[in-house]
């Protein structure tokens, strides 16, 4: 293999994508199939979901979820391919299956809220393609004739857009096909334990990533790296204080046969000072006879960090990082009990019908924020040939159609400059443009009781 600051990308060039079975990676690894790229290894702990009785379920990350919010956006890159993305959801085979038009309410009540709302739909109206989809709805009644089912909910004040060109992609599904469209392609795939990231393979003449050292020692060679780790990428490469991960918090409720067909596809529903919810998902469970109806809702809130003393490669002594705790590997925890509260509200507002019944399943969803909310994809500036493709910042995953092809585009030098200028590597940079979350710090789980239900508190 050659060694060297550069070596030319071909179609025979050996690529290796660290956590591939998730969103960003798993893309990276259909465009660059789609591209004609032949040797390309994807390394995780986690398998696809299908994979879930050999490798475990994978719990924690976005991908790994009955479903999310589909629709266009105005924020920067993600923006910028809005289109090529939403006409990859519906018409691409690999990912038309598991996106449903069911519409959604963007909606809020207090009037900095109401009046961010409307910039929005006002940018939104002036693009001829989004604005036919789009509708202003200023009252209860003008909500209720989109979505009747929250007749008795609490929307006093409520005011919104109404998109009829969105709704909810069933995200375990959508990966698990991607996972097998790369199988046909001849992806090479390790999983498990084996597939687990310990640190890069640095060439100590040039220091250029030459691959990958896993958790059992085995070396894997490639001519590029690309780190896609999602909340987990700034305890495993230091960077910076770039990337700051956070969870929010997702619950369950179970209805009957009987609700779930009433419910049946009402429109998502997002108010960003309550929370969302969506439709009934009938979930057929890996153990027999448990199967059920669920609906998935979660609240909205600044989310949650877990900082930790950890020691990234990079790092020349440990740093306080804002570290997951795996849900797959701690199955038995829950989410804060203010959480828990916050979720109640959710039902108590949206889903009153609902409001004395229990949750089956409450637990944390991880991503990692940059300040201005866009990507850090970019070659790491010490180290050439290992590339970073994290910083989702909660929105990547309705990119799962688009997103690797713009990875694939920096790895080939086909990135604007533009875009290459949003992607780099920029400690410090901070939030100019005011296009990050904003507002109030998140807590530290460290500070709050009530959700670790196991003894083991290290970083998984």
């Amino acid at each position: 293999m050659a060694i060297g600051p550069t070596t030319p990308l071909t179609h025979d060039s050996a690529i290796i994508i660290v956590g591939g079975a998730g969103t960003i990676g798993s893309s990276t690894a259909l465009h660059l199939c789609r591209r004609g790229y032949k040797d390309i290894t994807l390394l995780d702990i986690y398998g696809f979901p299908s994979d879930y009785s050999t490798y475990g379920p994978s719990q924690s990350a976005g991908a790994s979820d009955i479903n999310k919010i589909i629709g266009t956006s105005n924020s920067g890159t993600r923006g910028e391919i809005s289109e090529m993305t939403m006409d990859m959801w519906r018409n691409d085979p690999v990912f038309k299956n598991y996106y449903h038009e069911v519409g959604e309410l963007s909606a809020a009540s207090q009037p900095e809220h109401i009046a961010d709302l409307r910039k929005s739909y006002e940018a939104k109206s002036s693009n001829r393609i989004k604005s036919k989809d789009l509708r202003w709805l200023g009252n209860r009644q003008e909500i209720l004739a989109h979505c009747p089912h929250l007749a008795n909910g609490l929307l006093d004040g409520w005011q919104g857009i109404w998109n009829e060109k969105a709704g909810w992609g069933a995200a375990n599904d959508a990966v698990d096909s991607v996972g097998r469209e790369l199988r046909k392609f001849g992806v090479k795939m390790v999983f498990g334990q084996a597939g687990m990231f310990d640190r890069p393979l640095i060439d100590e003449a040039t220091t250029r990533c030459i691959g990958v050292i896993t958790k059992d020692g085995r070396k894997h060679h490639a001519d590029r790296v690309v780190m896609a780790t999602g909340a987990w990428s700034p305890g495993l490469i230091d960077l910076a204080g770039q990337c700051v991960s956070k969870c929010w918090i997702v619950a369950h409720l179970e209805l009957s046969e009987e609700e779930a067909r009433r419910y049946k596809s009402i429109p998502v529903v997002y108010n960003e000072e309550v929370g969302f919810c969506f439709e009934p998902r009938f979930i057929r469970n890996h153990e027999p006879g448990k199967d059920r109806w669920i609906i998935k809702l979660c609240d909205e809130f600044p989310g949650y960090t877990r900082f930790m003393e950890t020691t990234p490669f990079g790092a020349e002594e440990p740093i306080e990082v804002s570290v997951p705790r795996s849900h797959s590997a701690h199955p038995t925890d829950t989410v804060p009990e203010e959480g828990r509260r916050r979720l109640r509200r959710v039902v108590e507002v949206m889903l009153p019908e609902f409001k004395e019944r229990e949750f089956v399943k409450s637990y944390m969803c991880w991503c990692t924020d940059t300040a201005d909310a866009e990507w850090l994809f970019c070659q790491h500036p010490s180290y050439p040939g290992l590339y970073l493709a994290t910083g989702d910042s909660g929105h990547s995953f309705v990119t799962l159609p688009s997103a690797g092809s713009q990875v694939v585009d920096l790895l080939e030098g086909k990135a604007s400059a533009e875009r290459m200028r949003r992607w780099a590597w920029r400690p410090g940079q901070g939030d100019s443009e005011g296009t990050g979350r904003g507002g109030i710090a998140p807590k530290d789980l460290n500070d709050l009781d009530g959700w670790a239900h196991g003894d083991d508190e290290r970083a998984e």
